[in-house]
């Protein structure tokens, strides 16, 4: 594997572009969360795809789909993060999170699940907990089915993540924000039930909420139950896909404390819920949800609040280090 390139800064985290073995060019990211040291908690995030099929209304990644990686392509920008910050293979850190989120809906790869298979043999990572976050494809019952005796097989007792992105509450507004077929509220709901176990992490139910799109308590409650669901609710993240469908985050990112009805509405209801609220900075990285680094370099009229990290090469030298010259849209 080679590093064409990065961004971003150690104390907060670093975008890389990597081509793999056979000629892909994909991102992957290391993180911390300010003020929480590297000891307690180290994020990578590395790409299940080329591209993504999925096109989420908010996404820079999705689009220019090519196929998937296998589990040596994903292994691989795994090991990169964790050598160079560890080179003994060692990590201390007590919580190891590997979310299988940068680019690519991970649930249409069953490669994600042979790498989930390998990782606690891979490291010596006590604090090791990978992190699937997913739109629930229709398509992909045999992964859910497999993650499942996986999950319970390797990472039980809290050492797993299982995140469904929902966004809405709206059936048809989830519809237009995520556009595949896809699980029914009902079928997550029936699916968390047999993967929740006695000690395990609670399944998350994420919303990247934007403004005039309804997350409603009533809803979530006839399907969801508080003792294993959480919500978690993150800004809408400043990327080229929201501005051009009109998204504006009802989460102000720069006022972390503010109070919401909504919050309080799925409180009253019951659940745990998680306002996450991130460094701002990574905005300007490119390192948060959402973002990729490919559609930033693309595009004609740059953004103004995202991305604004130098790359450590410009534009020319990534481009002449791939087989695919003439197009970055089909190397990345």
């Amino acid at each position: 594997m080679k590093v064409l390139a990065w961004t971003g800064k150690e104390e907060i985290a670093i975008v890389y572009i990597v081509e793999l073995e056979d000629g892909h060019l994909v991102e992957c990211v290391e993180s911390v969360q300010p003020p929480i040291p590297r000891s307690e908690k180290w994020v990578l995030l590395v790409s299940t795809m080329y591209g993504c099929p999925v096109g989420c209304a908010m996404c820079d990644a999705g689009g220019h789909y090519q196929g998937k990686p296998n589990a040596a392509g994903i292994l691989a920008q795994i090991d990169f993060l964790v050598r160079q910050r560890f080179p003994d293979g060692r990590v201390p850190s007590r919580q190891f999170k590997i979310q299988f989120a940068r680019m690519g809906e991970p649930a249409l790869n069953p490669a994600v699940l042979d790498a989930l298979e390998q990782l606690p043999g891979r490291y010596d990572a006590p604090g090791l907990m990978p992190s699937i976050s997913t739109v629930a494809p229709a398509a992909s019952r045999n992964f859910f089915e497999r993650l499942l005796e996986i999950k319970h097989k390797y990472y039980s007792g809290g050492r797993f993540q299982c995140q469904f992105s929902l966004h809405t509450t709206d059936d048809r507004l989830r519809d237009e924000i995520i556009p595949i077929r896809k699980w029914t509220l009902a079928e997550m709901a029936a699916y968390g039930e047999r993967f929740f176990a006695p000690g395990d992490r609670k399944i998350t139910l994420n919303f990247a909420l934007a403004r005039h799109y309804p997350l409603e308590a009533g809803v979530l409650l006839n399907h969801f139950s508080p003792e294993k669901f959480l919500i978690k609710i993150t800004p809408l993240n400043p990327t080229y896909r929201a501005a051009e469908n009109g998204l504006a985050s009802r989460i102000d990112p720069y006022a972390p404390d503010q109070r919401d009805e909504v919050v309080e509405a799925l409180r009253q209801a019951g659940y745990d819920v998680i306002v996450s609220i991130g460094e701002v900075e990574e905005n300007q990285v490119g390192s948060n949800c959402g973002q990729y680094l490919r559609t930033h370099l693309l595009a004609s009229r740059k953004m103004e609040n995202a991305y604004t990290y130098p790359l450590s090469k410009p534009l020319a030298k990534i481009l002449s280090a791939t087989d695919e010259a003439d197009d970055l849209s089909t190397a990345l």
